[in-house]
C-alpha cells in the first residue's frame, strides 16, 4: 500500500510542533485512503442482522466463523435485485470498502448480491453449454422425433416425488391407454448423476419404449444440477431412443433440456405433450367410420352398376350356339324341300315319258326309257343321299368348330378372360398399369382384382 502523507484541516495547538487530527480528520483520511487503494472485490459469508427500513436501504452485518463486517446496500442498488436476501442467507456480493465516519466503523457498500454458489455454478452451466453446443449436440438436425402416439413410455425419475404423480395424472386423464414403466433414479444429491445416466441407458437398451421421459419437480440450481451434468449430456445424445426433458419450472433450463430430443416445460406440460386427448381421438375415430361406411356404402352401389352394365353387354356363349341350331334347322328343311321338289320334278317327268311312250307304244322303247327312268331315279337317289350325307357333315363340323371356338368352353378348360373398368379385353399385360382394377371372368363367377406389378 502507498504511503500517504496526513494532513490536518487545523493547526496544532501544541507547543511541540505535533500535528494534531480530530476524530472527523482522522475517519475521513482513513475512509479516503480504504476507497482510493481497495478495488471492488468479491465477499462470501452470512448475512445477520439484516434490516431495512422506511428509507428502502439495507444494511446487516456479513460474517463467516471467525469474523464479521457491517455492510450497506443503497435503494438504487438493491432495487435491481429480484428477491431481498434474510438473515442466515449465505451470499456473495460485489462492494466497496468504505468507512462510515460518523462511528468510525468501516463498511462494504454493496453493488451487487448474489446467492452463495449460484455465480460459480452459473460460470460452469455456460462453460458446459458453450463446449457441447460447439460439439453440435443441440442441433436440430441430431433431435430424433417423438411419437404423436407413444405407445410405450419411460419415465426415468423419482418414484416418490411430485413430478411421478404429475405426469401420471395427466395421461390418466388424457389417454389412460398409454402404458408407462417408471424406471427410479436420485434426481438430486450424491449419486443422482450416477442414477440418472444408468436408468437413460437401461431404459434405451429395452427396446421396448418408443419414448423416455426425464422428469422431476423444480427447485434451486444446486437441486438441479445433476441435470447440468455433463455424463448425462452425453447418454441423452447417445441414445437410440428419443428423450424427452423436463425438468423443474418453466424458468428453469438445464443442460440435459438442450441436449434432448424435446424439452417441456413442466412434466406436466410433457405428459400433456406424449399423451393423445381421448375425446379428440374418438370423434376422429367415429367421424373416419362415418367416411368409410359411406365410402363402402358407395362402392358398393358403383359396382352393382358396372355388373349390371357389364351383364348387358355380355352375351352368354349358347345364346349364338341356339342362333347357329336355328340356323341349321332351316338348312336341313330347305335341303328336305329341295329333294321333294327335285322328286316331284323327276315324277313329273317320267309321268310325261310314260304318257309320250302310251301315245308312241314303241315295246323296246318303252323298255329302254323304263330301265333309263329307274336309272336315274335310282343315281338321283344316290346323288341326293350323298349331298344329304355331305350337308349334314359339314354342318357338324361347323358345329364342332364353332363349340371348339367357344368362350364357355375356353373358360371349362381353366382360361380366364380379364377386362379393365370400361369392359376391355386385356390381352397384354402393357394394356394394364399398377393399382389399376381389373375385372377376371372365370367359368363361374368373377373376381376383381389390383394390379400390383407388370412382368
Amino acid at each position: 500500500m502507498t504511503n500517504m502523507e496526513f494532513t490536518p484541516n487545523t493547526p496544532s495547538s501544541s507547543h511541540s510542533g505535533r500535528q494534531v487530527f480530530s476524530v472527523t480528520d482522522l475517519n475521513r483520511k482513513a475512509k479516503q485512503l480504504l476507497e482510493i487503494h481497495l478495488p471492488l472485490i468479491w465477499v462470501e459469508g452470512e448475512i445477520s442482522n439484516f434490516t431495512r427500513p422506511s428509507s428502502g436501504h439495507w444494511y446487516f452485518t456479513l460474517k463467516d466463523d471467525k469474523a464479521q463486517v457491517r455492510c450497506a446496500m443503497f435503494r438504487n442498488r438493491n432495487s435491481l435485485l429480484k428477491t431481498t436476501p434474510k438473515s442466515g442467507d449465505q451470499v456473495q456480493l460485489r462492494a466497496r470498502v468504505s468507512l462510515y465516519e460518523g462511528r468510525g466503523e468501516y463498511q462494504l457498500i454493496i453493488e451487487h448480491l448474489e446467492e452463495a454458489g449460484f455465480g460459480i455454478l452459473q460460470k460452469r452451466f455456460q462453460e458446459l453449454k458453450q463446449k457441447l453446443e460447439a460439439e453440435g449436440l443441440f442441433e436440430a438436425t441430431a433431435k430424433k422425433p417423438i411419437p404423436a402416439v407413444p405407445k410405450h413410455i419411460a419415465v426415468v425419475t423419482s418414484p416418490t416425488g411430485a413430478a411421478v404423480r404429475d405426469v401420471i395424472s395427466v395421461l390418466q386423464r388424457r389417454f389412460a391407454a398409454t402404458p408407462i414403466t417408471i424406471i427410479p433414479s436420485l434426481v438430486q444429491g450424491d449419486g443422482a448423476i450416477d442414477q440418472l445416466c444408468q436408468a437413460v441407458t437401461l431404459a434405451d437398451q429395452q427396446e421396448i419404449f418408443d419414448v423416455i421421459l426425464l422428469c422431476r419437480g423444480g427447485g434451486s440450481i444446486e437441486d438441479l444440477w445433476c441435470f447440468n451434468s455433463e455424463k448425462l449430456a452425453r447418454t441423452i445424445a447417445q441414445a437410440r431412443t428419443p428423450v424427452m426433458s423436463a425438468v423443474g419450472h418453466e424458468i428453469d433450463f438445464t443442460i440435459a433440456d438442450f441436449v434432448a430430443d424435446q424439452r417441456a416445460a413442466t412434466p406436466s406440460a410433457a405428459a400433456e405433450l406424449l399423451s393423445p386427448d381421448a375425446t379428440e381421438i374418438r370423434q376422429a375415430f367415429n367421424s373416419i367410420s362415418l367416411r368409410l361406411q359411406a365410402s363402402v356404402r358407395i362402392g358398393i352401389q358403383n359396382q352393382k352398376l358396372r355388373l349390371n352394365h357389364a351383364r348387358q353387354l355380355l352375351r352368354h356363349p349358347g345364346h349364338r350356339l341356339q342362333v347357329w341350331s336355328q340356323r341349321l334347322d332351316q338348312l336341313e328343311l330347305r335341303i328336305s324341300g329341295a329333294i321333294r321338289s327335285q322328286l316331284n320334278n323327276k315324277k313329273s317327268s317320267l309321268n310325261r315319258e310314260q304318257s309320250q311312250l302310251k301315245l308312241h307304244n314303241p315295246a323296246t322303247t318303252l323298255a329302254l326309257r323304263t330301265a333309263q327312268a329307274k336309272e336315274l331315279e335310282n343315281r338321283l337317289k344316290r346323288a341326293l343321299t350323298h349331298a344329304v350325307t355331305d350337308k349334314r357333315s359339314a354342318l357338324a363340323k361347323a358345329a364342332d368348330k364353332l363349340d371348339i371356338i367357344s368362350p364357355l368352353n375356353t373358360l371349362k378348360r381353366g382360361y380366364a378372360i380379364t377386362r379393365d373398368k370400361s369392359g376391355n379385353i386385356i390381352r397384354n399385360a402393357k394394356q394394364a398399369s399398377p393399382g389399376e382394377e381389373l375385372e377376371i371372368l372365370l367359368s363361374e363367377g368373377t373376381l376383381q382384382v389390383n394390379v400390383k406389378t407388370l412382368t
